[in-house]
């Protein structure tokens, strides 16, 4: 295999990608993602997303394997495929008119502390691990560091041009320059667990408080730090954000590849705080929306929330000036949601993959869930998310399926 055969594999993706992304129905979607996440009245949006490239390289694709032999080509050939692949799915997700090259930072997902964030050997194919935390001790917090937004110029151009070369005559090439820590890295939650481990955790609530808001404290500076060192080198762009659906609003600039500086608040963030879900909404303010308050008050809008139940968690929720989005995943009261969200945030439901495509295919017990759901939301902005998908058992046209049974149901709720 050579670099050439590689390029002319992308191409051929890259071809076919420009065809949809220039199809109209992507200007039809963000014009809804804008009025939606504005909260004005439109049908409910859909949005599938799925579970890890090892086990959908063999569902999606069959006996296909990736092609690129080169890890760099092969990593945007993976991100093509999967783009083209969610193209057929049918649902609202929009396919953008660049392919994204990310520059080279300092720092990696778990490892931005000083440390590894540690858990036991993790099977990709699947299973079960456990958290091994290397803040076992109080005293261990002294190996923390900072992380500073440091970008490798020399190979960020490098990977720039390599990509360029091989498809930038067919497609812009968009360079994303954003920092480490942001989304999931920037939600304290995620790392918290990581570094402490998720009993102990909740076990330092009760034992170590003021431990635990001692690191909590040192946590959220450094997020903020490292987020304003990349504002102040203009490393935030009309790209660097996420909402877990599509970041558009009628308040902020709509997404755009090599859009030079923004603000944090010209755009979208997402926050959760999933290893909170059985924590007392009495102690998801202390310990954790607290220090997540100020790193959210620099953004334009915030989407609140993945897998955890905020079912009694909304009220405090109204803190976040900012809010947009609020999540209502598969364990959340439906109904009880809807009742406090109402029309005052994007109504984001979550159903169970299970019982939607991961376990079988029963069109009825669909039908009914997801009308039962729509009728409990009656009133809402809703978006429809499946979401964690992580099998169909070998049959990915489920999800087209299951976003054509969708559609017919939520289309009488526009």
């Amino acid at each position: 295999m050579t670099h050439h055969h590689d390029i002319i594999i992308l191409r051929d993706l890259v071809k076919q990608y420009v065809e949809i992304a220039h199809d109209p129905i992507q200007a039809e979607r963000r014009t809804l993602w804008r009025q939606l996440n504005s909260l004005r009245r439109t049908r409910p949006l859909i949005t599938v997303s799925y579970g890890t490239w090892n086990v959908w390289g063999r569902e999606v694709f069959g006996d296909m394997r990736m092609q690129c032999s080169d890890p760099f080509y092969r990593e945007h050939e993976r991100w093509l495929r999967m783009q083209l692949f969610q193209y057929a799915i049918g649902d609202d997700t929009i396919q953008e008119p660049w392919i994204t090259q990310s520059a080279a930072l300092r720092g990696e997902w778990r490892n931005v502390w000083g440390v590894r964030e540690g858990h036991s050997a993790v099977n990709m194919n699947g299973g079960a691990w456990q958290f091994d935390p290397p803040i076992t001790e109080w005293k261990d917090i002294e190996k923390l560091r900072v992380l500073h937004h440091v970008i490798d110029e020399e190979s960020t151009a490098r990977n720039v041009a390599r990509i360029q070369d091989a498809v930038g005559d067919l497609l812009e090439v968009n360079v994303e320059r954003g920092p480490v820590l942001q989304g999931f890295m920037a939600d304290i939650s995620t790392s918290l667990a990581g570094l402490r481990g998720l009993e102990q955790v909740m076990l330092d609530m009760y034992e170590s408080p003021e431990e635990l808001h001692s690191l909590l404290g040192f946590m959220r500076d450094g997020i903020l730090m490292n987020q304003q060192e990349a504002e102040d080198a203009g490393d935030f762009r009309l790209t660097t954000q996420s909402n877990q659906a599509m970041p558009y609003a009628e308040e902020l600039e709509c997404p755009r590849a090599n859009s030079g500086s923004r603000k944090r608040s010209a755009l979208w963030c997402i926050c959760a705080a999933q290893e909170y879900t059985l924590v007392s909404p009495a102690m998801h303010d202390e310990f954790m929306l607290q220090y997540q308050l100020p790193i959210l008050r620099h953004f334009g809008l915030v989407a609140y929330g993945c897998c955890e139940n905020l079912t009694r968690k909304i009220d405090m929720l109204r803190q976040i000036p900012n809010l947009r989005i609020i999540a209502v995943t598969p364990t959340a009261d439906i109904a009880a949601c809807a009742a406090q969200i109402q029309t005052d945030y994007v109504f984001s439901w979550r159903p169970n993959p299970t019982d939607m495509v991961c376990y079988g295919f029963d069109e009825c017990k669909i039908r009914e869930i997801i009308r039962t759901g729509m009728e409990e939301s009656k009133g809402c902005h809703v978006t429809i998310h499946l979401k964690d998908v992580e099998t169909v058992q070998g049959e990915p046209e489920r999800l087209a399926k299951w976003t054509k049974i969708v559609r017919e149901i939520t289309d009488n709720y526009a």
